[in-house]
């Protein structure tokens, strides 16, 4: 019965204390509606949620998080290269179809920013049976590198940490 009541009691309390700061007021009036917010938003939104997460890996956390920094500071310099002398541009931009083996709606959302956050490149699409990734990459030579690039440093980690 208290779950249904409080899916969710940390974010509860929390959107108690924000609605409360963000009216510079602790009234009645406030703690009032900032407890029916605290206590409806959670209840309301409970299926918007993530699954829970089991991390199978932690050591592969870090390795991952790694070559996203590394991958991420690369593509900086690339961009910035780019930008800076359009004439040495090595290869035109295009969407590369990248199959995928990770099913797991966690991981496919870690996966999702990681693309999203490394400049050049951009999450476009997914196919309805989360078998294939559409990425948009600012200079693409040979697609089958990126396809292995992918697989191997974002989507293997991923399938050991969530899968």
């Amino acid at each position: 019965m208290m779950k249904l009541l409080f899916p969710a009691p940390l974010l509860s309390v929390a959107l108690f204390l924000l609605w409360l700061l963000l009216n510079h007021s602790v009234s009645a009036g406030h703690l009032v509606l900032g407890g029916i917010l605290g206590l409806l938003i959670p209840v309301v939104t409970r299926g918007l949620r993530p699954l829970p997460v089991r991390v199978r890996s932690p050591w592969t956390i870090l390795k991952l998080a790694a070559n996203a920094v590394v991958d991420t500071s690369i593509s900086n310099f690339n961009v910035v290269r780019f930008l800076a002398f359009p004439s040495m541009r090595k290869h035109p931009a295009a969407f590369v179809h990248i199959p995928l083996e990770l099913r797991d709606p966690n991981g496919l959302a870690v996966l999702a920013m990681i693309t999203c956050m490394t400049p050049g490149t951009s999450w476009a699409e997914i196919s309805r049976d989360r078998s294939v990734m559409l990425l948009h990459v600012l200079e693409v030579g040979d697609p089958q590198e990126i396809i292995d690039h992918v697989k191997t440093k974002y989507e293997r980690p991923l399938m050991e940490i969530f899968e």
